[in-house]
């Protein structure tokens, strides 16, 4: 089902006239996508302004980074950290510009605005922030990003500076509100001591046209899981044989194309009836297809059996297969709620423990939680517990699979354009749009994108995450 408003939104002469007429109409801004696999140089030509608090000490690291990455760099900082980026600058032919901290840019408008807070002592450091982007968010450039990285405040014992670590959920949960509309988004990354060398692909990520439905979320990197050596930034699964459960259709499906796009052999797996639909998808994208229900008490045997015929080692996990069976829990039966948490939690507790020997010491699990098991759902008892489950599940394993170098993650969806929200009735439906900072629905790839960045070696920083791809819906946490 099309979304009309963002058809509307789509065309400037409309979009004006809107605006010009005064009508209460928002007009979402179509989100700019990206197309293939990853780039070496994922924000090439691209603008990006970077501040830096007082005391911050990933000058070195950002101007590695942005620098590497193609982006031409605009810094407010000290002359010692402007020296970064004139360094890595001339080394990729990316010559830095000097700009002050309250100065509003000049020239095209910025594409991303990256802001070191790690040096933070107390709140009053905040300022300091505050000043860098009074100045540059009004200029920046629509479906453009912020980025906002301090230190974990966890690990800081000093009160006042974790208290000022702590502020800046708050700050970027609330400018993402406050962008959307330009179909731009806000993320926080908190950084572990010793994780520095893990934000390098995070901000890559974070600043690309990937994750587009990600906004007012925060991501925390450690050193739980060891790093790869050198990971290649292009194709980085090549050669990695990844099982998608679920693949058939929708998000699953659109998540395995993805992986197999960056390189990875994948195992198309869906229940028995859905034959067709998983054959076909794993010819298109030379896949291996699997028929088997993950409820089924050899499920693990049979995809043991598969895995060892295809290479052996099955280094990407990715449980997305679910249902729903809903209900007001004063009409639902027990067989309702008994399938939704067999299909949705037990099968993943059950396959994640037959499946773990076979997995490599970089392993990666991904699986999907809901929005619904964050906020609650009417009707839907069944479906939220089994969500808020994995949540739990994800958290709990996380460090014990760290111990074998593995990651465990969650993705959460909220609003998601598939043939399920087509089947909501119109006014529910809107709402589930509207409801959000950049104010329409995501699309299958756009989970995709986040679940194959947490399946790469990139992602080593990240471990016991739930990350909300949502487009910082109103509903929920």
């Amino acid at each position: 089902m099309s979304d009309v408003l963002l058809k509307i939104g789509k065309n400037n002469v409309a979009r004006q006239m809107v605006k010009n007429l005064g009508l209460p109409v928002s007009l979402p801004q179509a989100l700019k996508r990206a197309e293939g696999s990853w780039e070496e140089r994922p924000l090439a030509d691209l603008r990006v302004d970077a501040g830096h608090g007082p005391g911050s000490a990933l000058a070195p690291v950002l101007a590695r980074c942005l620098c590497a990455a193609g982006a031409y760099t605009h810094v407010a900082g000290t002359p010692e950290q402007f020296a970064f980026y004139t360094e890595h600058g001339h080394a990729w032919g990316r010559i830095a510009k000097e700009a002050k901290e309250d100065q509003a840019p000049e020239g095209c408008a910025p594409n991303a605005l990256v802001f070191d807070a790690t040096g933070m002592q107390s709140p009053a450091d905040l300022v300091s922030m505050y000043r860098f982007f009074h100045a540059r968010v009004r200029s920046l450039a629509a479906c453009g990003r912020i980025l906002v990285i301090g230190t974990t405040p966890s690990e800081i014992a000093d009160v006042p500076a974790s208290a000022a670590a702590q502020a800046l959920e708050g700050f970027v949960r609330s400018v993402g509100k406050e962008i959307g509309k330009k179909g731009a988004t806000a993320n926080l990354v908190w950084v572990s001591p010793g994780a520095e060398d893990r934000l390098p692909p995070v901000v890559r990520f974070f600043l690309s046209r990937r994750p587009v439905f990600v906004s007012g979320q925060n991501l925390t990197l450690t050193t739980r899981v060891p790093a790869p050596e050198n990971p290649s930034d292009v194709r980085p699964l090549d050669g990695k044989l990844a099982l998608v459960t679920g693949a058939a259709r929708g998000i699953g499906k659109e998540t395995a194309k993805t992986l197999a796009l960056e390189g990875a052999k994948v195992i198309c797996m869906d229940r028995p009836g859905e034959e067709e639909p998983t054959a076909l998808l794993a010819k298109e994208i030379q896949g291996t297809a699997l028929s088997c229900d993950v409820t089924a008490p050899d499920a693990g045997e049979v995809i043991a059996r598969h895995v060892k015929e295809h290479g052996g080692s099955l280094a990407v996990i990715i449980h997305n297969a679910g249902v729903t069976r809903d209900k007001m829990l004063v009409n639902m039966d027990e067989a309702r709620w008994s399938s939704a948490l067999q299909i949705n939690l037990l099968s993943v507790l059950s396959l994640t423990d037959q499946l773990l020997p076979l997995m490599p010491k970089d392993g990666r699990i991904v699986c999907l939680s809901s929005i619904a098991g964050i906020a609650g759902n009417v009707g839907q008892t069944n479906y939220a517990a089994s969500k808020a489950g994995i949540i739990g599940f994800v958290r709990a394993l996380a460090p014990k699979a760290a111990e074998k170098g593995i990651c465990v993650n969650a993705v959460a969806p909220g609003f998601i354009e598939t043939q399920m929200t087509a089947a909501i009735p119109f006014t529910t439906r809107e709402a589930g749009r509207r409801l959000s900072s950049l104010a329409q629905g995501g699309l299958p790839q756009d989970v995709a994108q986040v679940v194959c960045f947490l399946a790469t070696p990139q992602a080593s920083g990240v471990t016991g995450a739930t990350l909300r791809i949502c487009g910082q819906s109103l509903i929920g946490a």
